[in-house]
């Protein structure tokens, strides 16, 4: 009986939320509320904004309680290998990158571990905000390989490193590699981000290759985990049937 009451609140709530009943951004009713509100518990209710929470549709903050999420997030393209200013474009925003560093390095050993160099090979490191409609939610943190992109300046930087690298280096950017997982803040996040009180970002580590198979490109992108929607396609294999 308990399972069916914390399901139908869940259902009920994700109704109004569907319909706009509340807003994004906007706060729930506590839990002392609800529990009033639908006669029941609150570790019934607190089950149901747990799962509101699991698939994404209130974030809980420590301190402010349930916010509504955006359910029309941006969605990004797990698979796919795109440029800020492709997908800024692809979905019609107010867009643009805000360059905090751009100085040639002699990377640590993480770095180089993560782009495979040699000892005395140097990196580019560049340091980038992403503001979509006046908000900074992406913070990317790009390291590059000098021995293939010789030269790299801060309206490179501010347009696309992309389109610099196959349109003037004429270079072709192949393949990547992509890890995902969630962190909390940090103080650099802290600096650069607008977090709107949320403790965490959904971060996506890219290793980027060229045709070739070179690794000349190792990216930490960092994202407001309210803002995006992280999307993917996959096509089920079918294997041959085997004779007996």
């Amino acid at each position: 009986m308990k399972e069916n009451k914390f399901l139908a609140i869940y259902n009920d709530l994700l109704l109004q939320i569907r319909k706009g009943a509340f807003q994004p951004n906007e706060k729930l009713p506590s839990e002392n509320e609800l529990s009033q509100q639908y006669r029941t518990s609150r570790e019934t209710i607190r089950k149901a904004l747990n799962l509101l929470s699991e698939h994404g549709y209130i974030q809980k903050i420590k301190g402010k309680g349930s916010i509504v999420l955006d359910v029309g997030k941006y969605d990004f393209p797990v698979s796919g290998l795109v440029s800020f200013k492709e997908l800024a474009q692809k979905m019609n925003k107010p867009a643009r990158t805000i360059v905090h560093e751009l100085e040639l390095i002699e990377p640590d050993e993480y770095i180089k571990r993560q782009l495979e160099t040699e000892n005395k090979e140097k990196v580019w490191k560049v340091i980038r905000a992403r503001e979509i409609e006046g908000e900074k939610i992406i913070l990317d943190k790009d390291f590059l390989c000098q021995k293939f992109v010789p030269i790299l300046t801060r309206d490179i930087c501010e347009n696309s490193i992309y389109e610099y690298v196959e349109n003037e280096l004429k270079l072709r950017i192949s393949f990547a590699k992509k890890e995902m997982f969630v962190d909390r803040v940090t103080a650099e996040d802290q600096k650069y981000l607008d977090l709107n009180g949320y403790e965490h970002v959904v971060v996506v580590k890219n290793f980027v290759y060229l045709e070739d198979a070179s690794l000349f490109q190792f990216t930490e992108s960092r994202h407001r985990l309210d803002k995006f929607r992280f999307v993917d396609f996959a096509r089920r294999t079918h294997q041959p049937h085997l004779l007996p």
